[in-house]
């Protein structure tokens, strides 16, 4: 039996005479089952509420009312979300949170405007670099034709005029990579501020919370597109051998007005990354931890613990899955959590595949592998190569078979 926390509230203005002088009491008391079977474990969590008199048994919707994230306003201003959110945390409810994240039509309230104007005009050039990345076909045929035959200036000219303009592509695509790291910060700090917790935050800034998953979706889909395509690499590494070339000649092209060398090793080591926008935001999220002393790291980790236990809800709930309109938003969906727990697991001193992770890592592979293989191979390979802690002694090895 867990203890019970009990914290007296002020009575609310009656709208008739009451006969009794007793205080109002909110009593959460909640109490752990756990029935054992052959292969499988069951912990159910009751939540209690006492008024005075009354007893509301929350753990019986079809008879009793719920309690939904719309109450939790009110009892907030009393003074009672902190305890709420210890019963309705996702490691004490069965089902995980009860807030639903409106992905497709979350729009921004007065407060959340300015960071949202911010973002907003990065996450608008997103789709024309996936787009643009998505048609990259290189200049393998012309690198190939140039180093065949070396003492042929017309093909080496030509070689060399195909990858210019691939290169400077490639450019804008590390460019926009660095504006992506300062809007995640923006929306880390929006989204991690005191005094309101992960959960809070989520209800309150659904529309930073969207744009937070526009990111991560962006970014699981430039890097999957990324690691198909070995033409980025070549072409950019002729790019880089025929400067060296040329400046061992005393020649320097006008295209290396554009992207000089510091530009050009800062762009090798971005692009010799198997997921480079991933790695940016790794790195920037660490960089938000580390440069935020007076910020506990739990706060960051806990907002993304929860956006993941939110996504995977979302996902195994056929009352939430209903409310998408979009065919596009289960796909969305998985990206999100797959990359919360991506983030968390870099971030978190322990990572997301420890026992003692905040993120239930078997519910969300679970969710994945229902999926058709061909949408969600390459998230599994994302959580397989792309973690920190996976192969840590840490790992259960029944997570590490769910992954094979």
């Amino acid at each position: 039996m867990l203890p019970c926390f009990t914290q007296d509230i002020p009575p609310p203005i009656p709208t008739t005479p009451s006969s009794s002088p007793s205080p109002w009491h909110l009593q959460l008391s909640h109490t752990m089952h756990t029935h054992t079977h052959t292969m499988h474990t069951h912990t159910h969590t009751h939540i209690q509420l006492t008024f005075s008199h009354i007893q509301v048994h929350v753990h019986d919707p079809d008879t009793h009312p719920l309690i939904t994230h719309r109450l939790l306003p009110s009892l907030c201003s009393r003074g009672l979300m902190g305890n709420l959110l210890k019963v309705l945390a996702c490691t004490e409810l069965e089902h995980g949170p009860i807030v639903f994240l409106d992905f497709e039509h979350a729009q921004p309230t007065e407060a959340e405007t300015a960071v949202w104007n911010q973002v907003s005009a990065v996450l608008e050039e997103a789709h024309g670099i996936l787009a643009e990345l998505q048609s990259y076909n290189g200049a393998g045929q012309e690198i190939r034709e140039a180093i065949q035959n070396p003492g042929d200036l017309a093909l080496q000219e030509k070689a060399w005029n195909a990858v210019c303009p691939l290169v400077a592509k490639l450019k804008r695509f590390y460019e926009f990579s660095l504006r992506l790291e300062n809007a995640l910060r923006s929306l880390l700090e929006a989204l991690t501020s005191p005094p309101y917790a992960p959960m809070q935050h989520l209800e309150r800034e659904q529309a930073l919370a969207k744009q937070f998953a526009e990111i991560l979706h962006f970014t699981l889909s430039f890097d999957e597109l990324k690691m198909t395509n070995p033409a980025i690499q070549n072409d950019f590494s002729y790019y880089r051998r025929t400067i060296s070339r040329n400046r061992l000649n005393n020649q320097q092209l006008e295209a290396e007005n554009e992207v000089n060398n510091e530009m050009a090793n800062r762009m090798s080591l971005f692009y010799a990354e198997a997921t480079p926008m991933l790695k940016t935001l790794s790195n920037a999220t660490t960089k938000f931890v580390s440069e935020n002393k007076t910020l506990p790291i739990e706060d960051t980790t806990d907002c993304l613990s929860t956006m993941a236990c939110v996504c995977r809800v979302m996902l195994e709930t056929p009352e939430y899955r209903c409310r998408f309109t979009n065919t596009d938003t289960m796909l969305f969906c998985m990206r999100v959590m797959v990359g919360v727990i991506i983030l968390y697991d870099h971030v978190h001193p322990v990572g997301a595949f420890a026992k003692t992770s905040k993120i239930d890592m078997k519910g969300c592979i679970k969710v994945l592998k229902e999926q058709p293989s061909n949408s969600v191979e390459g998230l599994l390979n994302a959580l397989r190569y792309t973690t920190r802690h996976l192969n840590d002694d840490s790992t259960s090895k029944q997570i590490r078979a769910l992954l094979q």
